[in-house]
């Protein structure tokens, strides 16, 4: 379908210099400091694309001429130009900057009026191909045609529109008009208008529908009955939602147990490990002692022996120099060396001996000394690691007997889950059905028992999933589930109402809305203009307040800088033209890839308006 562009809006004046805005054909984003006309550029482009008022400011002063530059969807340049406080546009089709004097190509009027031909609305609605797009105006079927206004009451969303109470989809919030605003909803979901005339089916056709009215409305009946409780498809969302919540935190805490029995079992390894290396050395050294005290038993036996040899040597004299008492000779016939090899080699064997086996002896106590310390030490060491063992085995018990009722809950929350998924496809199939029901029931069959202008159940699901993705990479808190509630006409995200939230969850909710409607038109070939400004679209609060129903003003979750980021990334990814408008500094990256004004009174640029 085609698109319009934004391209520059100027305010010029006879001796004033041009206040001029050039858009970015993808993401423009103006920030700064407040009071420098951040919002005045909202409200200029809303007045220029067919509004009845716009409210001056005093820097606007001398200004004679505001232009509004757009490319339309043949790639052709077309300049508006309108003097504020009147109610016709001058149409350029060339692109002008600066002060006009020239002739307009085309003259007409700012504001739509259903008995004019000649309006900005058909001009530019003929140039997009949706002149002759009817709308469904009232509950008896009447219709009027879709207007410029219409669709830009849902691209460019001024500051104070963005944390009202009342729904996106609805532009004046009167009875009379809120079937004319649910069906332009309709359109731009659908791509399908209301015709003007519908004549129904011939008889033979109407009892063909009745038929298959009767067989839909047999086979609702069937699928009613599968149904396990009366809640509606809405409530079971919300159910299911709180239940999904309950098994994130059951699961949680049955990890937390599982890792603490794993810890548990883990550590109980690693002391049973060390247990039996305990037993093992404990047997070794008690082995090394038995054959130790053997031996120093040994050694004690032999120095007393040679003890009592040494003894009985000296009483029978084998151990003095004189006559040898082995051959009876006296020392002057004896060799030379007879009395030290005969009379003392005994002596010397047994003392040389005796050393030898004391030196062992020396040697070997110490050793056994220290094998009893480590015995000693390995005891004291086992018991404490047994007592160790015995306190994880009971630590494991414990762990066992908290995750089996863990797991049982875990199971419960998991069937619950089952239950309520399969009675939310049930309430899908009834829906499809019933869709097809009101279908026929639009062709004359019989009298409908609900209004023609729905959208069907899968357009809208199709939608809600667009909206919930773009929350989801948002990272907005407590928007679960959220959707276009098309029987209300109004957004619903965390269970309740967008205006039953507070003023930052209302602004980030009509962004995403307006974002998510664009995003959806424009990825599907649907009608849109093109592009969406922004005023304002991310509340930001220091601290969180508890949610109070008497008060919907107050903030109910703490919107943090992070959605803002998050905000700001996907918003380069649009697949349209996107016009930012915040008091905030955009992150580093958007700086870098958009288009950017920053007016601040500090330095840079004042403000729109010099």
């Amino acid at each position: 379908m085609g698109s319009l562009q934004l391209v520059h809006l100027t305010y010029a004046g006879s001796g004033k210099p041009s206040a001029q805005i050039v858009f970015g054909p993808e993401l423009t984003t103006i920030y700064g400091a407040s009071d420098t006309g951040k919002t005045f550029i909202v409200r200029s482009v809303e007045y220029m694309l067919g509004g009845a008022k716009l409210t001056m400011v005093p820097e606007a002063e001398g200004y004679t001429q505001i232009l509004l530059g757009l490319l339309l969807p043949d790639g052709s340049p077309l300049t508006l130009v309108r003097r504020p406080g009147t109610n016709s546009t001058h149409l350029h089709r060339e692109d002008l900057r600066d002060l006009v004097h020239r002739p307009a190509d085309t003259i007409v009027n700012s504001v739509h009026n259903a008995r004019s031909k000649n309006s900005l609305s058909v001009h530019l609605m003929r140039a997009m191909g949706l002149d002759e797009v009817l709308i469904r105006k009232n509950e008896a079927g009447g219709t009027r045609s879709l207007t410029l206004t219409d669709l830009v009451h849902l691209s460019v969303v001024t500051e104070d529109r963005m944390i009202a109470m009342p729904s996106p989809v609805l532009r004046t919030g009167t009875a009379t008009t809120r079937t004319a605003e649910t069906s332009v909803m309709r359109f731009l979901l659908t791509g399908e208008g209301d015709p003007s005339v519908d004549t129904g089916p011939n008889a033979g056709q109407r009892r063909v529908n009745r038929g298959q009215i009767n067989l839909l409305d047999q086979l609702v009946i069937d699928l009613s009955a599968k149904l396990e409780s009366d809640e509606t498809e809405r409530e079971l969302k919300d159910r299911l939602a709180r239940v999904k919540t309950a098994i994130d935190a059951q699961s949680t805490a049955l990890r937390a147990a599982d890792e603490g029995h794993r810890e548990a079992v883990r550590e109980r390894m690693t002391h049973a490990r060390r247990l039996a290396v305990l037993d093992e050395r404990m047997a070794e050294v008690s082995d090394l002692l038995g054959r130790f005290s053997l031996l120093e038993d040994q050694y004690r036996s032999d120095l007393e022996r040679l003890v009592m040899v040494n003894e009985a040597g000296s009483i029978l004299g084998y151990f003095r120099v004189g006559t040898c008492v082995f051959c009876g000779a006296d020392p002057e016939h004896q060799h030379p060396g007879h009395s030290q090899q005969e009379a003392t080699q005994l002596h010397i064997a047994v003392q040389a001996e005796a050393t030898k086996t004391t030196a062992l002896l020396t040697d070997l106590l110490p050793t056994i000394a220290d094998l009893a310390r480590e015995q000693d030490e390995n005891a004291r060491t086992w018991q404490a690691v047994k007592e160790d063992l015995e306190a994880l085995d009971e630590l494991i018990a414990e762990a066992e007997g908290q995750l089996a009722p863990l797991r049982e809950g875990l199971q419960e929350l998991l069937d619950a889950r089952s239950a309520v998924e399969r009675g939310l496809e049930l309430h899908v199939r009834i829906a499809e059905l019933e869709d097809k029901r009101s279908r026929l029931h639009g062709e004359g069959a019989v009298p409908a028992t609900r209004p023609a202008e729905y959208i069907a159940a899968r357009v809208v699901n199709d939608f809600d999933s667009v909206l919930q993705r773009t929350l989801g990479s948002w990272e907005v808190p407590a928007v679960d589930n959220s959707g276009y509630d098309q029987y209300n006409a109004e957004l619903r995200a965390g269970g309740r109402p967008r205006a039953g939230r507070g003023k930052g969850v209302r602004s980030v909710l009509h962004s995403a809305f307006t974002t998510s409607l664009a995003r959806f038109c424009i990825e599907r070939d649907l009608p849109h203009l093109g592009f969406v400004v922004l005023d304002s679209p991310v509340v930001t609060y220091r601290q969180p307040v508890k949610y109070i129903p008497e008060d919907p003003d107050v903030p109910d979750v703490r919107i943090t800088s992070t959605v803002v980021d998050r905000f700001y990334e996907d918003m380069l990814a649009f697949p349209g033209q996107a016009v930012i408008i915040e008091n905030g500094d955009p992150p580093l990256g958007v700086l870098s890839e958009a288009t950017t004004y920053n007016f601040t009174a500090a330095d840079g640029r004042p403000g729109f308006l010099p």
